[in-house]
């Protein structure tokens, strides 16, 4: 268990614009940051984040925080796994208490893994440097390869042996559990193995026997899975096997090479991405740092937004496989589609970036990468139109193929650009593109809006659905639910933003002597709430009930930071929400709203004691109606007995909030 003085130290020195940096360029917008948000896809960012209030927002999707609520969303980790990362990141020492066997069992699954791969790297790493087959095969590949030592070091780059159970003994000697061998996929589990019984060595092989390894991180320097390189000419054997999928690895969303590069990606506002391991590894040696590598899986959207965090500019660098080109064309669509700008290169026959890199300076590949990297519209039009230029046919499919890549462009300007390009490269009218390329686009745009009749409710409100429309029937749902939800949450709000506050007030003292007193904002809103038995119909704001209740009772009042970096991310976020919602609404929405604006602390107490009684109104209105209802269904004379006498309190209740609000009931 971490102690209070070690989480608050953490808390105080991870300041969230450092700890957000690490995962998306940020850039200076007024005293705030913006940058793309990481949590769901967007061209046009509105991921904020606010140094001097140590939060993060995003008006896109909602997502809001601290510094530790982000590693915990972005890297599906716990609120104490977190505060450890944190830890390291900053080096900061934690000296944990001793824990409970209940708090051990805790310890997640995912930490467990990562535990194991980071042993794995380890092991392979001092095989390839400390042992004579890793040395006399491994190293010497690496080295006859033309890579230096310096390198081999920083990828963290090693060897396994070709013992089929070698690592997995170590690893199980070392008191790692074989099912997360297996799990990690570093160790294979035999088909002789029985269901439900223990795993032995017995029952388990490695995975990568005989290969030079290619650590593979996340974004944050963890390692997450591996690639194996064969050193033998078998083609019995595959020449690379990676990690299969895991908990803690999705190739379809991992770059290899991302860790190291992203740096200076922000740096160049350029990514170069490549195809294999030896192609990143080759471009840093040759002192370009910018790139990544696919590792031969077909390019997602998921990888793309990776990049984009980054940079909104791509170039590929090919081998000059026509063929394989051909082939990533989908993939190069995918990031049209991103809003991002892309850039083809080809080197010459019979080269790819690992080989080219060591025939030529750093200073050269540079200079070669520049002067031959191609838009890739034109890259795509030039290439193709070779091929049909004679032949009728094949140029009406070329055109079609280029206004299909034209159209997915999301920027107006751009998409011009490319068509006054096509239009002089295809010997094509300009205005006949323009006219192909709006109806292409409209053909994308109802096709992914329309929705059947029967279509249900969940297909209607997709992900692809408006956001704006989604927000509109979830505030139904609400409404219909608690229809005093934005109600309890603006108290909420004023109890955040004003709860320590001190405000006048006058009561009867034990002589029955009417007084006056200060008291706190928050304590006069919950002993208001306690004196009608009132409790909050939401139940996230009940829950800033209690927690205000049990800090109270401590004779501490909370305040907006309290709960910006309290460990409850949902209480965190909707405080983020609350204060962030209220810096963006319109004076004249506020008002419609009755919702208190800029003026507000001109008088807290008459604005305060307004929505207070408000609300408490409106609760004891409805809760006279319920009562009464159930007049109606009464089997029994005790039954009615009762709820009059229900009713008969809920009046003198209202009758007293009435009088409050200075109304004259009749």
């Amino acid at each position: 268990m971490i102690p209070k003085n070690t989480v608050d130290k953490i808390i105080e020195t991870a300041r969230v614009e450092d700890v957000v940096g690490d995962f998306i360029t940020l850039k200076k917008r007024g005293a705030n940051l913006l940058g793309l948000c990481p949590f769901h896809g967007e061209k046009s960012p509105s991921f904020t984040v606010s140094p001097s209030k140590g939060i993060y927002k995003c008006f896109g999707c909602g997502k809001a925080g601290n510094s530790v609520n982000f590693i915990m969303e972005h890297e599906s980790l716990s609120y104490p796994e977190a505060l450890r990362y944190l830890a390291a990141k900053y080096n900061i020492e934690i000296v944990e208490k001793e824990i409970t066997p209940e708090e051990k069992a805790q310890i997640t699954e995912k930490e467990s893994l990562y535990i194991v791969t980071n042993y794995a790297q380890k092991y392979f790493t001092d095989n390839l440097w400390n042992t004579d087959e890793g040395k006399s095969v491994g190293l010497s590949y690496f080295r006859e390869r033309g890579f230096t030592d310096e390198i081999i070091k920083k990828f963290q780059l090693g060897f396994s042996f070709e013992d089929r159970r070698a690592f997995s003994k170590a690893a199980i000697a070392a008191a790692y559990k074989p099912e997360y061998l297996v799990k990690t996929g570093l160790s294979i589990l035999s088909d002789k193995h029985v269901d439900g019984t223990p795993i032995t060595i017995n029952d388990i092989f490695d995975r990568y026997t005989g290969r030079v390894i290619f650590p593979i991180h996340n974004g944050t320097g963890k390692v997450i899975g591996f690639g194996g390189r064969i050193l033998n000419s078998d083609k019995k054997f595959a020449k690379y096997i990676n990690s299969p999928q895991t908990d803690i690895y999705d190739k379809s969303k991992v770059l290899y090479g991302l860790y190291f590069a992203k740096k200076q990606i922000t740096q160049e506002d350029n990514c170069y991405l490549v195809e294999g391991y030896t192609d990143v590894t080759s471009m840093h040696q040759a002192g370009i740092e910018n790139v990544v590598a696919s590792s031969g899986t077909s390019l997602t959207v998921d990888q793309i937004r990776l990049i984009h965090r980054f940079t909104n500019n791509i170039t590929i660098l090919y081998d000059g496989d026509v063929a394989g080109i051909k082939a990533s064309f989908r993939g190069i669509d995918l990031i049209l589609e991103e809003g991002m700008n892309v850039k083809v290169l080809l080197f010459p026959d019979g080269d790819d970036p690992d080989s080219y890199s060591k025939k030529v300076s750093g200073d050269d590949l540079r200079a070669f990468i520049k002067k031959n990297s191609l838009d890739f519209i034109k890259f795509k039009t030039n290439l193709l139109f070779e091929e049909a230029r004679h032949e009728p046919v094949k140029k009406a499919a070329l055109v079609k193929d280029i206004i299909e890549s034209i159209a997915i462009v999301p920027d107006a300007i751009t998409r011009n650009g490319y068509i006054t390009e096509c239009s002089h490269i295809l010997q094509v009218d300009e205005q006949t593109l323009v006219f192909q390329v709006k109806a292409t686009r409209d053909k994308k745009i109802v096709k992914k809006n329309f929705q059947p009749e029967a279509a249900p409710v969940e297909a209607q409100y997709s992900e692809n659905t408006n956001q704006e429309v989604k927000d509109d029937l979830q505030k139904l749902l609400d409404a219909d639910l608690n229809p005093f939800a934005q109600q309890e949450k603006n108290l909420v709000r004023l109890l955040l933003q004003y709860g320590t506050h001190l405000i006048e007030i006058q009561h009867l003292n034990a002589d029955n002597e009417n007084v006056t007193s200060d008291v706190s904002v928050a304590e006069f809103i919950l002993n208001e709430l306690d004196q009608d038995e009132l409790s909050f119909m939401d139940a996230t704001c009940q829950m800033f009930l209690y927690e205000f209740m049990l800090q109270i009772k401590s004779e501490n009042i909370p305040n907006t930071d309290y709960f910006v970096k309290h460990k409850n991310p949902q209480l965190a976020q909707t405080t983020i929400n609350l204060i962030s919602s209220n810096d963006q609404l319109s004076e004249r929405w506020k008002s419609k709203h009755n919702i208190m604006t800029a003026h507000e602390t001109d008088n807290i107490k008459k604005s305060i004691t307004h929505d207070l009684f408000i609300y408490k109104e409106k609760r004891l209105q409805k809760l006279l109606r319920d009562e009464k209802e159930k007049l109606r269904t009464a089997s029994s004379d005790d039954e009615i007995q009762t709820i009059l006498i229900s009713v008969q309190r809920l009046d003198v209740m209202k009758m007293r909030v009435n009088k409050l609000l200075g109304r004259t009931i009749i």
